[in-house]
Order: C-alpha cells, then sequence, then structure tokens
C-alpha cells in the first residue's frame, strides 16, 4: 500500500509511520523538521520517501505532496496528523494565531489537495487526526477547541460529499482523547492513554474504514457524556 502521511516527526503521526514501515508498505512522509525525517528515513531507507514543509505556508506544502505524489504513482492512503494548541487562560491572540493558521487555514489547503488528489484517482481512503476535545468549547484552550470542532464537521461534510459523488472515496474522521505526546497540555489531566496503544486502534479503524471512531475506545465514552451535558453543568466544571 501506498501512504502520504502530513505531520509524521512526532506524536501520533511518528507512532502511525512507524506501524506502516513495520508492515513494508511504501510511505510518503512530510514534516516542519528535515533531520527528524531524515531520522525516519534511516530506519526504512527502501520504502520511505520525505518531503520538508510547514502546513501554514501553502507553497511548500503544495510542493512537498507533488514531490511524493510523484515518487508513489498513486496514493491508496493519506493520513493528516499535523496540530497544535496551546493553553491560553488569558485570551491573548497572539497565542491563538499558530493555533487557527495550522488546524483551520492549513489543515484546510492540505485535506483539500488530498480529496482532490483521490478525486482524480477515482479512489483513496482520506484520514484526520482531529479531537474530542471538539465536541465542547474549552475556556482554556478556545482556539483549540473551536478548530478541532471545525475540523470535525469538514471531515463529515467531505463523507456526505464522497457519498453522494459515487467515488471509492472513503472518509475517516480519528478522535483522540488525551494522548501522551506533547499536545496534552495543563494540569490534572486524566485518561492520558499511551501513543503505542491509541496508533494500534487507529491502524484498526482505518482497516475497518470506519467514517468516525475515538481512541481510545473509552473516550467514546466521555465523549457521550461531554456532547449530551446540559451547559448549565458543564460551565460549572
Amino acid at each position: 500500500m501506498n501512504i502520504l502521511i502530513i505531520g509524521a516527526t512526532s506524536g501520533i503521526g511518528r507512532a502511525l509511520f512507524e506501524k506502516y514501515a513495520a508492515d513494508g508498505n511504501r510511505i510518503g512522509i512530510v514534516g516542519r523538521r528535515t533531520h527528524l525525517l531524515d531520522e525516519l528515513r534511516q530506519k526504512h531507507l527502501d520504502t520511505t520517501i520525505t518531503a520538508t514543509a510547514d502546513i501554514t505556508k501553502q507553497d511548500e506544502t503544495e510542493r512537498a505532496i507533488d514531490v511524493l505524489r510523484a515518487e508513489l504513482k498513486h496514493i491508496d492512503l493519506a493520513i493528516v496528523c499535523s496540530g497544535t494548541g496551546d493553553i491560553n487562560a488569558t485570551l491573548d491572540y497572539v497565542v491563538e494565531r499558530p493555533t487557527i493558521d495550522t488546524n483551520i487555514t492549513g489543515w484546510t489547503f492540505v485535506i483539500n489537495t488530498l480529496y482532490h488528489i483521490f478525486e482524480q484517482q477515482g479512489h483513496g481512503h482520506l484520514v484526520a487526526i482531529t479531537s474530542a476535545g471538539g465536541l465542547r468549547g474549552e475556556p482554556m484552550a478556545p482556539a483549540y477547541s473551536a478548530s478541532k470542532a471545525y475540523q470535525i464537521n469538514y471531515m463529515e461534510a467531505l463523507r456526505k460529499k464522497a457519498y453522494k459523488s459515487g467515488n471509492h472515496i472513503h472518509v475517516t474522521d480519528i478522535r483522540p482523547g488525551l494522548v501522551d505526546t506533547a499536545m496534552a497540555k495543563g494540569e490534572g489531566l486524566f485518561w492520558v492513554m499511551p501513543v503505542e496503544k491509541v496508533a494500534h486502534q487507529i491502524v484498526a479503524a482505518i482497516r475497518k474504514q470506519k467514517s468516525k471512531v475515538y481512541v481510545t475506545k473509552r473516550w467514546h465514552i466521555l465523549a457521550i457524556i461531554n456532547k449530551n451535558l446540559p451547559f448549565s453543568i458543564y460551565k460549572k466544571m
């Protein structure tokens, strides 16, 4: 299988790369840090292709995807893992801006580009790592929770678009809870899941072509509670 992973140098993206590479898949990986991309490539020289790009820079991103697509010839599976977010209790716009640029503007360009590639191919599986944190607004990280809500709704729109088009395009929304990566920030965190376990469940969900899935599975329970909790209670939490 030919796979493209955007945001493969750390966290969930890196764990997914390791799993798919271990199975002998041919993988194109994109990240901001060239030395980390090179480090991953050295582990699987025969099957890994790299391209450096920051998804907030559209020209860089477009070139990177074009280079990897040319090498791979066709893409069976594309996984978008890039994302950022910071605690911002003071509502400082300077803190919010990178989250908006990455999780909304840059992310949308990448998702659009990949979806159009699959339209041209007539098939493909588009996967995005969104977040269970996108179900409600979080005052400690407003831009992060809002941007993840945007991503969740965008992926649902693409699922509907793919269904109506009749193309053989699958769209999967992966919604992690708290994972033991640099993205898990703040005090009093609970149910922080090991990244290896999360990656294992993501690979299983992709294989089954799930439309959306919470990882790990226990976060599905919390998501149902959180989504349906009246605001009169939620605001006091």
